[in-house]
């Protein structure tokens, strides 16, 4: 089973980079797709149900902001959109597709580098969907949460780790946090698992020449409850191709697609 993260920094722009002419190609039977910046209206058909998939999105409220998707090969069980947490689900950043006992999550933690209301407010979301993370491991399923965490948990995940220990996406309370999912909880961190050594950069700035020279963030993960993660045979960050700030995290797992 093949499943696919990215960022497309917008489905309309990502579509017109080539994204999902390459996706065509690439065999998946799930892909989770974060920061849509767009409503249903803006989707056109093509895009909703591409290449044989079955599209599922969680819209933001605010137009041309955030949001996040899923496309699958095989119709779900049940597909739950949000938290049931109002104002975390008005900015679209939850979904997640159930076959069987396995759930599959498309997932967009907030940014707050932008102003210090966006911070608490990425803390809120935090705050709230631990207790969230705890059911789902304690529910016995098997999961899978695919997508931009905002958080960059250890120094190889970054490339400019000592100038970044205040800024958000660093921040020790965040990196404690994502520590705690893995060290507390029982979740394992997919890319690090099979790629010990390998930075696995998944975001870079826009500004200078952060993408030529490398200068990047992995804060795009899979990360899955012991048993599917046990499955994970390989993984891959693309960047054959530039179709956002991010590139696709690809996994490939030897389980029932």
């Amino acid at each position: 089973m093949r499943i696919i993260g990215a960022n497309l920094n917008g489905i309309r722009s990502a579509n017109n980079k080539g994204f999902f002419d390459w996706l065509a190609a690439q065999d998946a039977d799930i892909v989770a797709v974060q920061e849509l910046k767009a409503q249903e209206a803006d989707i056109a058909q093509a895009l909703r149900n591409p290449h044989g998939f079955h599209g599922y999105f969680h819209y933001a409220e605010k137009k041309g902001y955030s949001g996040v998707g899923l496309y699958c090969r095989r119709e779900p069980d049940r597909v739950i959109e949000g938290l049931g947490i109002p104002d975390i689900d008005s900015e679209g950043r939850y979904l997640e597709a159930r076959f069987g006992n396995l759930s599959v999550v498309s997932l967009y933690l907030p940014s707050g580098s932008s102003s210090e209301e966006r911070q608490q407010a990425k803390f809120t979301f935090m705050d709230h969907f631990h207790p969230h993370l705890e059911n789902l491991i304690a529910s016995q399923r098997e999961v899978v949460l695919v997508g931009d965490w905002n958080i960059a948990h250890r120094e190889i995940d970054l490339k400019n780790w000592k100038g970044n220990q205040k800024n958000s996406g660093f921040l020790p309370e965040e990196r404690a946090w994502i520590g705690q999912l893995f060290d507390g909880l029982g979740y394992v961190d997919i890319w690090r698992t099979l790629h010990p050594e390998d930075p696995g950069y998944t975001w870079w700035s826009n500004r200078g020449q952060a993408y030529a020279k490398n200068v990047g963030w992995r804060i795009d993960y899979h990360i899955a409850t012991p048993g599917i993660a046990a499955a994970a045979q390989s993984a891959q960050v693309y960047k054959g191709e530039k179709f956002s700030d991010h590139a696709p995290l690809i996994v490939d797992y030897d389980w029932p697609g």
